[in-house]
């Protein structure tokens, strides 16, 4: 199992490790049935049944106006299917952002594997639905947001909500929400300025999640949302957050279908995935 000399990756190596553990010799006879890297998110379903999926980092491939160079980024291509969850595992520390992104949806196959077995979490409220409208947040708390969610800011704008956002592509934030907006580069300043903050779970392919959940004061609402994010609560609760708004696949083999045509939460939420939130025990 690798680790980081920067330690950007060290949450995503104790995420495993849970999860792994938690297995045990089970998760040796386990391997990939099929893949499908859609445009939105990559799928995976494993021998025994489950299904994991993540977001398809797309943007962070700039090669992939080339064919050529973009097989690169994902050269097992073909060769994918039958390879033990050991050996997809390692591409959790891959530089390769398509290769993580498999590897996450693995991950997240494993925690349903472990959630079938065992139900869910004991140290967590359970609920289903939207994670944001589960959120209480104040007129008074100032909120970050990590990643343009275009539902949340249309929200706070309505509730004149004291906001900032942080994201990297500020092209992805239309006209009337650009005072919002602040370049990722001032989170330093941003997060610890939150008393709420919601990032997208994206963060864990980008490897960013850990250096952003550093800065985070004392007693802050911390929600990490989306189908990327895993549903085990240990390792988060240890790292400051609160919510947990992932997903179950309640229908792999057509969720793949229709990721391999494109396909996007409008598509396949409450139809093929259900969303969870979980509600941690604070420690």
């Amino acid at each position: 199992m690798a680790s980081s000399k920067q330690g950007k990756i060290e949450l995503i190596q104790e995420l495993q490790e849970e999860i792994i553990t938690k297995l045990g010799d089970e998760v040796n006879e386990l391997y990939l049935d099929r893949v499908v890297v859609g445009v939105f998110f990559t799928g995976v379903i494993l021998n025994n049944g489950y299904a994991g999926m993540s977001a398809t980092p797309i943007k962070t491939i700039p090669e992939a106006v080339c064919c050529p160079s973009s097989a690169k980024a994902l050269p097992r291509s073909g060769k994918l299917k039958g390879l033990t969850v050991n050996q997809i595992l390692v591409d959790l520390y891959s530089p390769q952002g398509l290769r993580r992104a498999i590897a996450i949806a693995t991950l997240n196959a494993l925690a349903e594997t472990l959630w079938m077995r065992d139900g869910p979490p004991t140290n967590a409220v359970l609920s289903y639905g939207d994670a944001f409208s589960s959120m209480t947040i104040s007129p008074t708390d100032k909120v970050a947001l990590v990643g343009a969610f275009p539902p949340f800011m249309r929200e706070f704008r309505k509730r004149n909500q004291d906001f900032r956002v942080l994201e990297m592509d500020p092209s992805t934030l239309r006209p009337e929400e650009m005072p919002f907006y602040a370049p990722a580069d001032t989170a330093p300043t941003v997060i610890p300025w939150a008393d709420v903050l919601i990032t997208t779970a994206t963060t864990l392919i980008n490897g960013s999640l850990q250096s952003l959940l550093e800065l985070v004061k004392a007693n802050t609402e911390v929600a990490i949302i989306g189908p990327t994010a895993p549903l085990v609560t240990d390792t988060f609760a240890r790292h400051k957050v609160t919510i947990i708004g992932g997903t179950r696949v309640i229908d792999g083999e057509n969720l793949l279908d229709l990721l391999a045509e494109g396909g996007s939460g409008y598509h396949f939420f409450e139809k093929m995935v259900e969303r969870v939130i979980l509600t941690l025990n604070k420690v």
